[in-house]
């Protein structure tokens, strides 16, 4: 089972929503919340990610917009906000802590 099968499972499991990567995005999945941390993944074009909390960290341009956002999609893996269409410039998930 890939890691994405797996957070697709738990996600279901648990009744999590998913949000769509932007259109034709692979998108670097990091350690961290910020490009300072190192790529653990990168996700397919198409790929739709769980935000299980959210934190700020380095600000980032994308698809969405400019944004400090970053998404936890699962254990030590983070992918900016701003390349998520979460449909709100805010935070949509619990603050990480």
């Amino acid at each position: 089972m890939t890691a994405e099968s797996a957070e697709t499972a738990m996600a279901a499991s648990l009744g999590t929503h998913r949000y769509p990567v932007a259109p034709g995005c692979e998108l670097n999945v990091r350690s961290g919340p910020g490009t300072g941390y190192s790529i653990v993944d990168v996700l397919p074009v198409g790929a739709t990610v769980p935000i299980n909390c959210q934190t700020p960290g380095t600000t980032v341009t994308g698809p969405y917009g400019t944004s400090n956002i970053w998404d936890n999609i699962g254990n030590g893996r983070f992918v900016a906000d701003a390349y998520v269409k979460t449909g709100s410039d805010g935070y949509v998930a619990p603050r990480c802590g």
